[in-house]
Order: C-alpha cells, then structure tokens, then sequence
C-alpha cells in the first residue's frame, strides 16, 4: 500500500482561496459602505490573511501526526502567502479594470486632494504624478499587492512557523510504516 506524503501546497492552497473569498467580501463591503478607500480600515483585509496563514500551519502540521519541523511550518506559511498574494492581485486587476474602474477615480481624486492639501509639490508635478499613476494603476496595484502579501507572509511565517513548531524526537518512532520485527530464524 502507498503511503501519501503530506504535501505543504494542498492546505495552503485551500486557504489562499478561502482568504480569496474572504478579501472579495471585503472588498465589495468597504465599497458598498462608501469607506475612504485611503482611511486605515483597509488594513482589516490583513486579519483574514494573518488567522488563514496560521490555519495554514496547522492544518500542515496536523497532516505530519502533529509534528512539524521550522522549515515545513516555514514553507506551507510562505506557500500560502505567494498563492495569496497572486490570487488577490489577479483579483485586483480584475476588480480595478473590469468590476469597478469607477474606484480608480475615487482613489485618484482623495490622492490628488491630499498632494494638494499637502502643499509639498506644485500643480504641474501633480498633474505629471497623477496622468502616470492613472495609466499604470492596475500594473501598481498589482505588483503592490504581490510585493507585500509576499513580504508580510514571509515575516509572518518566519515568526509563526517558531511557534507551531513540533519536533519529533529522536526516540520516536514513524507509525505509519513502521513494520514490527520478524526473526529471522524460522525456528523461532
């Protein structure tokens, strides 16, 4: 009989598409509110990502017989936040270019009013910011999104994968194909 390895991909997989689901409600419900698409509430969308990578690691770590070494607690957190980070960014683009191109504006305007209010740089340097931002927005975002779901992940997972770590010792023993010995003198 196959024994099936227990693969760090699956679980981090299975919760990049539920945090998937999770930021599309949020996303749909801060726009539906009419929130500032610039006021702190949008760092809510990271709480998801945080208890899903930590869902993440358990759910490895349960698949291993509860035993889970830094480098596998590492890298099914570290998996989870690429597949987050490209799953978010492709909705992203969706949602910027197809779903909702209206926010785009809204975001160019609170932005555009905020440089003016700060006073820091001239109307013409503003214009020139705000002409390029509105052509590569969907590329910004995009790449954003990849850059710090991947950063945030990466840190988080450094610091969680200590936590949920679990060692087997030494003295234990596998289970799962662990064969009792057999004497090799018929005899006995």
């Amino acid at each position: 009989m196959e024994v099936k390895k227990a693969s760090p991909s699956q679980p981090a997989l299975k919760w990049a598409l539920i945090n998937l689901i999770a930021s599309v409600v949020i996303t749909y419900a801060f726009q539906f509110l009419d929130l500032d698409p610039n006021s702190s509430l949008k760092y809510l969308s990271f709480l998801p990502f945080l208890a899903f990578l930590f869902l993440t690691q358990k759910e490895y770590k349960d698949q291993l017989g509860g035993y889970l070494t830094y480098g596998e607690g590492f890298l099914s957190g570290f998996l989870y936040a690429i597949f987050t980070g490209v799953f978010i960014a492709i909705f992203t683009y969706v949602y910027y270019t197809i779903l909702s191109p209206d926010m785009v504006t809204k975001i160019m305007d609170a932005s555009q009013k905020k440089m003016t209010e700060d006073g820091k740089l001239s109307q013409d340097q503003i214009d020139a910011a705000m002409n390029m931002t509105r052509k590569y927005f969907a590329i910004f975002a995009v790449v954003g999104v990849v850059f710090i779901y991947i950063l945030f992940g990466t840190i988080v997972s450094l610091i969680s994968a200590a936590i949920f770590k679990n060692e087997r010792s030494p003295f234990d023993t596998v289970s799962d194909n662990y064969e009792s010995p057999k004497p090799t003198d018929p005899a006995v």
